[in-house]
């Protein structure tokens, strides 16, 4: 019991000073730092600390690619301002998938290896989305619409480059390599590389169809390609297994 606690306590201490770091450097409102801090519960009880390095390694290229040349990327905006600062829904909407994987093991546990898996190939994907829009705006050298392959201005909804398509590939593959560390290197890597890249293809399909008419929105995009990554990697570990 007293091991149980000094196991729950250290980590309990290290989310609520990560929630403040993240408030006091502007990386996270407060709710959106609430709603991490709960998502990382959630996958801690249920998951363990591979989980959590899973959520802290997207987290990390996350905020790093965002700050990445930022002047570069503000000159795109009416506004003329990149905002890093997250709200709780773009924290959901990246970590709600990887959140339900984590429930979805605690209420079906003869399958959370699958189900790990998944929750690995979703933050393979919000990783694969983040890294590809934020760095390749800055890289990409050629942009084009992903349903047309017409050329189009960086920024828009459902515009992509081979640079940051390649870019995004990268980071689904850390996640993969972060995943290893913990489960063994196998195919099962690759699976989650391939839903992070279908999942990031997926996130531009619907910015192009959907986000860019205005019928949904850029949480939802985002939350929809995270859940299509985690059943591509969900289905890829079925035939495996």
């Amino acid at each position: 019991m007293d091991m149980m606690f000094q196991y729950y306590g250290l980590f309990i201490f290290l989310l609520a000073t990560f929630i403040v770091i993240c408030v006091r450097t502007g990386k996270l409102s407060v709710s959106a730092a609430m709603a991490a801090g709960f998502i990382g519960l959630v996958v801690f009880v249920f998951v363990g600390y591979s989980g959590i390095a899973l959520l802290g390694t997207f987290f990390v290229l996350g905020t790093l690619a965002t700050s990445h040349k930022k002047n570069v990327k503000a000159a795109l905006t009416a506004e003329s301002a990149h905002p890093e600062k997250r709200k709780a829904s773009q924290v959901f909407a990246n970590g709600g998938a990887a959140a339900l994987m984590a429930l979805l093991i605690a209420m079906d546990t003869s399958h959370g290896g699958l189900y790990e898996l998944m929750l690995a190939g979703s933050l393979a994907s919000a990783t694969a989305d983040t890294l590809s829009s934020e760095l390749g705006t800055v890289y990409g050298r050629r942009f084009f619409n992903i349903l047309t392959f017409r050329k189009e201005p960086k920024g828009l909804d459902g515009v992509v480059s081979l640079e940051g398509t390649l870019l995004g590939a990268a980071g689904a593959a850390v996640i993969a390599v972060v995943y290893a560390l913990a489960e063994g290197f196998d195919r099962r890597m690759a699976f989650i590389v391939i839903a992070g890249v279908l999942g990031n293809l997926m996130d531009s399909v619907l910015g192009a169809a959907l986000e860019r008419k205005h019928y949904i929105g850029n949480d939802a995009v985002n939350f929809g390609n995270t859940l299509f990554a985690a059943l591509v990697a969900g289905v890829c570990g079925w035939l495996w297994w």
